[in-house]
């Protein structure tokens, strides 16, 4: 588990079939093989560290859903480690499972505000709420606006120097992934909705049917 905080930014080295190389300065400390850590996001798992790099396994299906697949010497990329118990939650909880990527539309500067505008797939928008949270490549943000599948979020100056998200541009890819409690409560929704439909038995019902409860 995450808190979409980004410790550091990592510069990829190589990646070559399921190993993906990254130098770092950081995040390193205290890991062990085996550990989790967010990049861009996606959970992975350490395999290999040293004094000044880590190296990860990507599964071919997360190359394939996420930003991690189009990654070349030189990109930058968030890093995480996972949060330990007792940690402060500086973001919100973030699983690390990214539900998918979005498009950044639109790039605006509003006062000390940076707004930036993407298109998200739109079976994720029951899922985004205003003011609610989303994680953008990792980060830990806050939806500002909202118009159908297009969510704006806002950065702090702070963010936006310390991200990759400052080298964004319209056009580029990003991870996604929606606040958990909003998935929950909307399966919690659905099943609801979904048990009703097939005649669920409670009380109204048993009542209607002539049982005298």
């Amino acid at each position: 588990m995450f808190t979409g905080i980004i410790e550091e930014l990592g510069s990829v080295v190589a990646l070559h079939g399921k190993a993906l190389s990254i130098h770092c300065h950081l995040v390193q400390e205290d890991l062990m093989i085996g550990d989790s850590i967010a990049v861009n996001g996606v959970c992975l798992t350490i395999i290999n560290y040293s004094s000044q790099h880590i190296e990860a396994e990507v599964m071919p299906i997360t190359l394939e859903t996420t930003n991690l697949g189009s990654l070349k010497p030189g990109f930058m990329v968030n890093l995480e480690r996972a949060i330990r118990l007792g940690g402060r939650l500086g973001g919100h909880l973030v699983s690390g499972h990214v539900d998918g990527t979005a498009t950044i539309l639109r790039l605006q500067q509003k006062q000390d505000a940076h707004l930036v505008t993407m298109e998200i797939p739109q079976k994720f928008v029951p899922f985004v709420i205003l003011k609610g949270s989303i994680a953008v490549d990792g980060i830990s943000l806050t939806v500002a606006e909202l118009s159908g599948n297009q969510v704006t979020v806002s950065l702090v100056g702070h963010t936006r120097k310390h991200t990759t998200l400052e080298g964004k541009r319209v056009g580029a890819i990003v991870n996604i992934e929606c606040d958990q409690i909003g998935k929950y409560v909307n399966q919690l929704l659905v099943n609801q909705s979904t048990n009703k439909t097939k005649g669920s038995l409670d009380l109204a019902f048993l009542q209607k049917q002539g049982f005298s409860l």
